[in-house]
């Protein structure tokens, strides 16, 4: 039975707490609200706490769903009670501060869709073939017979187009049309979900794409695209971190790129690193060595060295990997 594991954690646990990693996305909260369902379903007590709030963009998912902020003196008591399910991702450092209260819980288990890290410590179930977790954790529901509301399947479904570039990604496969079916079936409407996460940008977030792309570079005979965003340029067009969503993609529709990567400074120095590629190139390996990872197509990671090091750095790595 594919979801054996999962299905023994469950019936282990009485109660829950449910987390993705640091900025979710929208495919950690839609399977975050899948699985919120499927416990509900089997009677369990079950939270969903994160590290870090729900971006402005996303908040439409939630639709009377809550999502609590992790707060340690707050939530130690549940969850010294309680097990953990860590939901779109597989490493604890892309946790944020919740990766505080792992020691504190009863058991903790993993589901997750990206491509395996290496000895990474947390154990449970993880199929890369998927599009997105959001597309396994409606598999799980439909083979439970749980019945998602309308708002619960907008929210899945908005998490599998998201993860999966809108059907156009190379895991994109017939299991993922058939999940994304079923959830129109309950209710999701795609063009109001596409315009959500698509054309509902602030002003400013297109003034940072201008800044962007006037930072534009091309390396390794034009195979790779390099963008730089530091802290002033968000100052300067009045934006907020989270208006980088999409800027990573642009430079992949020249056909000579092959790899696009997005660099983006925050206030205090910590400088956030978004790769994408056509396929021939794995940039989830190349996140790997920096302590991030990912899937071939998409990764990213994070760095303490400053900007101008870990562009040198990642050049480096990435011109090593192409056939130049």
């Amino acid at each position: 039975m594919q979801f054996e594991d999962i299905l023994s954690f469950i019936d282990r646990h009485e109660s829950f707490v449910l987390t993705t990693h640091d900025s979710p996305d929208a495919d950690g909260l839609g399977t975050e609200l899948v699985l919120k369902s499927i416990l509900k379903n089997s009677h369990k007590d079950v939270r969903i706490i994160n590290s870090s709030r729900v971006p402005k963009n996303l908040q439409f998912m939630l639709e009377g769903s809550e999502i609590e902020l992790w707060d340690s003196e707050v939530h130690s008591p549940f969850v010294e009670k309680s097990a953990i399910l860590i939901l779109d991702t597989s490493e604890e450092h892309h946790l944020g501060s919740i990766r505080e209260a792992l020691k504190k819980a009863k058991e903790v288990f993993i589901i997750d869709h990206h491509e395996p890290k290496p000895m990474s410590r947390l154990k449970g179930f993880v199929d890369s073939s998927a599009s997105s977790t959001s597309e396994l954790a409606v598999e799980l529901a439909c083979s439970l017979g749980v019945n998602l509301t309308p708002n619960i399947a907008t929210a899945a479904y908005a998490g599998i187009a998201f993860d999966s570039g809108f059907f156009s990604y190379p895991k994109t496969s017939m299991r993922t049309f058939k999940a994304a079916m079923r959830m129109l079936e309950l209710g999701a409407a795609p063009n109001h979900i596409y315009r959500q996460l698509m054309e509902n940008s602030s002003c400013a977030s297109l003034l940072l794409q201008k800044q962007a792309l006037s930072n534009l570079s091309f390396h390794a005979g034009k195979k790779i695209a390099l963008m730089v965003l530091r802290w002033e340029d968000f100052e300067k067009a009045g934006a907020e971190f989270e208006d980088v969503e999409n800027i990573v993609n642009i430079p992949l529709k020249a056909k000579e790129v092959e790899a696009t990567l997005l660099l983006r400074e925050k206030e205090h120095g910590e400088v956030f690193c978004s790769l994408r590629s056509k396929g021939v190139l794995n940039v989830s390996k190349i996140a790997q060595n920096f302590g991030g990872g990912g899937h071939v197509t998409a990764a990213g990671f994070r760095s303490h060295i400053g900007m101008d090091e870990i562009v040198k750095k990642l050049l480096a790595c990435v011109e090593s990997r192409l056939d130049i």
